[in-house]
């Protein structure tokens, strides 16, 4: 494949993801966290592989700033602690190396957010079980049909591909968008 027709492939996917459900679904999402944050409730926000990477990404822009000069806001990367990821996982199980943290940093009325292109990642359904259970809104955030994660999910923002790559390149145009629409709620 050239690059010209890559591009043409991603812009295609987030054509069709554009008129699906999963719009009306960030929105809500926007709601939720901006909510959450807005009482300074936390985000969490996890993630294997790649969408560890993109957890960290979120929190950052959340944490830092996006494009508007703000508070930072109280979003926590449950992918981004190797101490405790490693200890938990050698000493118990990487299944629950997510629940485990959202038991320590869940309050009621916050949310978490989990990244999984399959929605069949253990540790993000498992966190997503435990933060129920605190009185959090789940928001999932996978490839089409949501796996797993779309029994869990309160609200599942699914990717119209089963292709991880290409599942990856939309979820970092909606979570931006994600960013930025949050940011503005705060600021305005």
């Amino acid at each position: 494949m050239s690059l010209r027709d890559h591009l043409r492939s991603a812009a295609r996917l987030l054509e069709e993801t554009a008129e699906t459900p999963a719009v009306l679904k960030v929105d809500r999402a926007v709601d939720v966290i901006s909510a959450a944050l807005g009482q300074d409730l936390p985000l969490l926000v996890c993630g294997n592989g790649g969408s560890a990477s993109d957890a960290m990404h979120i929190t950052g822009e959340l944490v830092g700033r996006f494009l508007k000069e703000r508070r930072a806001l109280n979003c926590i990367c449950l992918s981004s602690n190797p101490a405790v990821l490693t200890a938990w996982s050698n000493d118990y199980s990487y299944d629950t190396v997510f629940s485990r943290q959202v038991e320590a940093y869940a309050r009621r009325g916050g949310a978490v957010l989990g990244i999984s292109t399959s929605g069949n990642s253990m540790n993000v359904v498992n966190a997503f079980e435990a933060a129920r259970l605190a009185g959090m809104t789940t928001i999932g955030l996978t490839g089409r049909g949501g796996g797993k994660m779309a029994t869990v999910s309160d609200i599942l923002i699914d990717v119209p591909s089963l292709r991880t790559p290409d599942i990856q390149q939309v979820h970092i145009c909606l979570y931006h968008y994600l960013c930025e629409a949050v940011e503005a709620r705060l600021t305005d």
